[in-house]
């Protein structure tokens, strides 16, 4: 039987589906995470207090992966927050910028990816722990849909500077 969910739990779950849905609306219509948008303020508070309400939940009691894994991602933001102003990056500024922002989406579902499959359904989660090869492939199938996904975006944006 998985460990129930506390109320922290289920709000922190609930208020990571923001970033979430903001990030997928986010790169279905724009490509991007634009933080001048709604959809990418959004991700942002999202994503902040997401991390936030992760740092009240600790099944070791301490500081876990997924804590670390959340205060990589709000560096990745604030880098890629930061990159559009310094102009030693040059022409590379804009995609910088995004491979920041994606790298955060990234990042913030790996622990999600493990928490869902360790713990749904209830009755029979379909991974016993994050060493489980279900888990283990799942983020590895994560992480080459990262890396397709910009090299896909950096095509875009290049293709939409030549145009």
């Amino acid at each position: 039987m998985p460990h129930p969910i506390s109320p922290l739990g289920a709000f922190h779950t609930a208020i990571s589906l923001l970033p979430l849905a903001a990030g997928l609306y986010s790169f279905a219509r724009h490509r991007a995470i634009d933080p001048a948008r709604p959809p990418g303020r959004v991700y942002l508070a999202g994503l902040v207090l997401s991390v936030l309400t992760a740092f009240g939940l600790s099944s070791t009691g301490g500081i876990n992966a997924g804590h670390i894994l959340g205060i990589l991602a709000l560096l990745a933001v604030g880098g890629a927050l930061l990159v559009p102003r310094l102009s030693f990056f040059g022409r590379a500024r804009p995609y910088l910028a995004q491979l920041g922002f994606s790298f955060s989406f990234f990042l913030l579902l790996v622990p999600g990816i493990n928490e869902t499959l360790t713990r749904l359904p209830v009755a029979h989660p379909l991974a016993a722990g994050p060493d489980s090869p279900l888990v283990r492939g799942a983020l590895a199938t994560w992480a080459g849909i990262f890396v397709l996904g910009a090299l896909l975006q950096w095509w875009w944006m290049r293709s939409q500077r030549n145009a």
